[in-house]
């Protein structure tokens, strides 16, 4: 987590309930931390069902005996242990309903920031990659232009060599041409005289 508890969270304008704020360890629980956490938090409950049982195996203990007297004793005791359960239950759930409702409000608020801090880290990777793609793409073209200006060199001295290129034969053309008519019109103008 980025963010310590009780800080402002960057997807909400509300802040992490207060009262998780200084316990961070209640938030990233294995489920015997848990276990021992709601056994410490309601205490009465287990002890309720310790209670039931013990009546149950004394019933059935007791019936085993032929003790029918002693069997009564223990399924009204077995009434009692569930009756106190239950009333242990109904009162710890009103008495823990805040903090229930301020766990579930908090667990959202970490799979929001988690989800969030997922979409930042995939959306980072993309532009990263697309980065290096845009990278990898000028590099080819400089070597590919590179690669063309050098062969486009070597092309020009190979011509040089061989007595000029396309250009310099055109040149050459072009000058030849232009003597030629130059002396057709000098051999027109000295046969016209004579």
């Amino acid at each position: 987590m980025s963010q310590p508890p009780g800080s402002q969270s960057p997807l909400t304008v509300r802040e992490v309930p207060s009262s998780f704020a200084d316990n961070q360890a209640y938030f990233d629980e294995s489920r015997w931390k848990k276990f021992t956490r709601r056994l410490k938090e309601e205490p009465l409950i287990p002890l309720g069902c310790a209670v039931t049982c013990w009546a149950l195996y004394g019933a059935t203990k007791s019936i085993r005996a032929g003790d029918s007297y002693n069997a009564q004793k223990m399924f009204r005791m077995r009434l009692y242990g569930q009756f106190f359960t239950i009333v242990a239950m109904i009162a710890g759930s009103f008495y823990y309903n805040s903090d229930r409702i301020l766990r579930k409000e908090y667990d959202e608020i970490i799979k929001e920031r988690k989800a969030t801090e997922k979409r930042n880290a995939w959306i980072r990777e993309l532009e990263a990659r697309d980065k290096e793609e845009k990278d990898w793409r000028e590099k080819v073209k400089e070597v590919t232009q590179k690669r063309k200006e050098e062969e486009d060199v070597a092309r020009a001295k190979e011509e040089a060599k061989k007595g000029g290129g396309v250009v310099t034969k055109a040149v050459k053309g072009l000058k030849e041409r232009l003597s030629g008519e130059g002396e057709e019109e000098g051999k027109g103008k000295g046969k016209g005289k004579s």
